[in-house]
């Protein structure tokens, strides 16, 4: 049986309807932009896990939860992947994902990268279906699933702004 890692991923986006896509600080060049992710720890749900990684990795705290997935999404790990993974002690198959879907009412001078452990080199706004381009090959699939999900909801939140 495959044993995954429990895990937040966060889509952020702001009132022109881009999403926050970063550049991770290790990572082959082009496909090296995702969004913001990690861990879910002991006792959190998966939006209070996304919160918490989003702070930690981008020091965005200014948003407002729009909704998570009931069902999580789940990617392997290549060989190459997990090779890596066993030097330092973790022994998964992939990564069991429950995405949360923010609104960004902050401001971009927010976006620190600089953090306590810093995961990220850049960061940028970008259109939702640019995300699974520039992306890692082994996290395509369940980033076209998340752009499926969350594209219409966007979209719905920037309508009703455009209307009032």
């Amino acid at each position: 049986m495959k044993k995954y890692r429990l895990n937040a991923g966060v889509v952020v986006f702001n009132s022109t309807g881009k999403v926050l896509l970063c550049e991770r600080i290790k990572g082959e060049t082009g496909n090296s932009w995702q969004f913001p992710q990690g861990g879910i720890e002991p006792g959190e749900n998966a939006s209070e896990a996304a919160l918490r990684e989003l702070a930690e990795e981008t020091s965005v705290t200014s948003v407002k939860l729009v909704t998570t997935l009931e069902n999580p999404l789940i990617y392997d790990f290549p060989p190459e992947v997990k090779a890596s993974n066993a030097v330092r002690g973790i022994f998964n198959d992939g990564q069991q994902q429950y995405w949360s879907l923010f609104y960004f009412t902050g401001f971009d001078s927010e976006i620190n990268l600089q953090t306590a452990e810093p995961e990220f080199k850049n960061w940028r706004w970008a259109d939702i279906h640019e995300a699974d381009k520039h992306v890692i090959s082994f996290k395509k699939d369940v980033y076209r699933q998340v752009i499926a999900a969350f594209t219409p909801l966007i979209e719905n939140k920037i309508n009703a702004r455009s209307r009032n």
